[in-house]
């Protein structure tokens, strides 16, 4: 049995005291890969998680700005960026999106938002999508921007019901499910899990944010995706082993493991 956490944050200051123990249980629990997230504490910290996937042949990454980070993205931010993107474990852009929950003016986050999208398209890498209180204009900047290249695009912790899983996976999207899956009142994310393609199903942690049950409420770690996966299996009507199989492969798939950079190719 092989898993995959396809988003987890292992550069947080909460895995500063066990960081080694916690990637540790995540491979006794049958975690083939890992993917730690690139937006730190945002710009000028693009790097926190090359660096850290630099260690762990089993680790890759990403890098880009998150929205609650878009004040504080400039020309040089890009720059960073697109160099980060040459690194042979950064293996998407992400996650970028918009996030309205916190006030940070759609003005701001927008721009910086299509901007890394267009740097993606350009260096042939996935995107992770973050999007919060914000689907109407995500989807929007997402079909003008990024549909048309034909390249893998996640959308991260999906929360959405059945609708908006459909949307996505009519554009050809891949849906990340993570531990919200696992809560009692979730009944339409576990829905949109039943009837996502396998081929466009990924899971993740969101480490150390939204453990799922029974450790609700706690720290996340890599360790626990295999809840949200048996959550998963059961509702799918499939048995674990090929789930978790299903969901790696994908995972090989949309992140090009195995493979040297796409775009270092042309």
């Amino acid at each position: 049995m092989e898993l995959a956490d396809s988003h987890c944050h292992l550069d947080d200051a909460q895995f500063e005291g066990d960081r080694d123990a916690v990637i540790d249980r995540a491979r006794e629990a049958g975690l083939r890969y890992m993917l730690t997230i690139g937006t730190g504490k945002g710009p000028p910290y693009l790097e926190c998680a090359a660096r850290l996937a630099d260690q762990y042949p089993f680790m890759y990454a990403t890098a880009g700005v998150h929205p609650n980070d878009s004040a504080k993205a400039h020309n040089e931010t890009f720059k960073d960026l697109e160099r980060l993107l040459c690194h042979p474990k950064v293996r998407a852009v992400g996650e970028i999106g918009l996030d309205y929950h916190w006030g940070v003016p759609k003005e701001t986050q927008l721009p910086v938002f299509i901007r890394q999208l267009k740097i993606a398209a350009e260096n042939r890498l996935p995107v992770v999508i973050h999007t919060r209180d914000a689907w109407t204009d995500t989807m929007e900047a997402l079909r003008a921007h990024w549909a048309p290249t034909g390249l893998p695009c996640v959308m991260h912790c999906f929360t959405g019901n059945r609708e908006q899983a459909l949307e996505c996976i009519d554009l050809g999207f891949h849906l990340a499910f993570g531990g919200v899956t696992t809560f009692p009142k979730a009944a339409e994310i576990r829905e949109a899990s039943r009837i996502t393609p396998q081929d466009r199903l990924l899971i993740e942690t969101d480490a150390p944010y939204l453990a799922p049950v029974p450790h609700r409420g706690k720290r996340n770690e890599p360790a626990f995706v295999a809840h949200t996966a048996r959550v998963i299996a059961e509702i799918r009507g499939a048995a674990f082993n090929e789930l978790a199989a299903q969901t790696t492969a994908n995972f090989e798939h949309v992140f090009a493991i195995g493979k040297i950079h796409s775009h270092q190719l042309h």
